[in-house]
């Protein structure tokens, strides 16, 4: 433990009630700070909170999210759910662990790639499913997993926004009040971003979305953990943002945002996941109130 980081732990803790709800909260902000769970952090939250180190351990290990020891750069999750197991998933860990070194549980030793397994990825159609870094890579196999390691590398994220063009700007508005999401006080890609409030595992925050279509940069108010799914809230109507189709990619649900004639621009609201499109069908397709 570094010397001093205490002091950011206990500070950390204090901002937060003592139930389980916030216990998972102070953890996320501590594994943000290191990268993992160190052991002597688990235990200054049970000396400044009510609770025990055995319920401290057991969240820690509960949820894939949080990590006990330093991971690499990239997470690599590999679904081992029965759907993608009985389509070949085992070969698929077989030959990252071939093509990394490391077996599933390990990180590499230049500390670039950290490879587990898990028991389900919430996108059982279309497995074998692989995650890495919360983008979901569908149908893989085991020809596709050097691929899925170069494009890691690359960076999943990286687009040209200047050549690119599909890369383009959208205007969006509640598609239940119809009045703007756009912000022109916080941009991002150099462009306004659009405003919308969510509502994940029980936690309320902020979010600004890319306005260019094709780009997947945002800012949040806290860490949204991959994986999670959140619920979308217009900050002016304050009704919930929904949309009448699922996402192509992991099947979740999307959040319809109005573009002008009708239109709508929908989005994945599983956190990491790039499913994304725009519906040309009539806006009343969608469930509104």
């Amino acid at each position: 433990m570094e010397i001093g980081r205490e002091k950011e732990i206990v500070s950390i803790i204090k901002k937060y009630t003592k139930n389980h709800a916030e216990l998972i909260s102070i953890l996320e902000e501590i594994q943000n700070m290191y990268g993992y769970l160190p052991g002597q952090a688990l235990k200054i939250i049970s000396e400044h909170t009510e609770h025990s180190l055995v319920d401290i351990y057991g969240v820690a290990t509960f949820y894939k999210a949080f990590s006990l020891k330093p991971r690499g750069k990239h997470l690599v999750l590999v679904c081992l759910g029965t759907a993608c197991h009985v389509r070949g998933a085992p070969k698929i860990v077989e030959e990252f662990e071939q093509q990394l070194g490391v077996v599933s549980g390990d990180t590499t030793a230049d500390k670039e790639f950290t490879l587990e397994t898990v028991n389900c990825l919430g996108a059982c159609a279309l497995g074998p499913t692989v995650v890495v870094d919360g983008h979901y890579f569908s149908h893989v196999s085991r020809k596709k997993v050097k691929t899925i390691i170069t494009k890691t590398l690359q960076g999943l994220d990286t687009i040209d926004i200047g050549s690119d063009r599909r890369i383009f700007p959208v205007k969006v508005s509640c598609s239940v009040c119809k009045k703007s999401l756009m912000d022109s006080d916080y941009l991002i890609d150099g462009y306004p971003s659009i405003k919308i409030n969510i509502n994940y595992n029980g936690k309320q925050c902020w979010l600004r979305l890319s306005s260019l279509y094709g780009s997947y940069n945002i800012a949040s108010e806290f860490k949204i953990p991959s994986n999670e799914q959140s619920k979308f809230y217009c900050p002016h109507c304050a009704d919930e943002i929904s949309g009448s189709s699922h996402c192509p990619q992991c099947g979740s649900s999307m959040a319809a945002l109005l573009i002008r004639d009708g239109c709508t621009l929908e989005i994945c609201t599983r956190r990491g996941c790039r499913g994304h499109m725009l519906n040309l069908n009539p806006i009343n397709a969608l469930n509104m109130k």
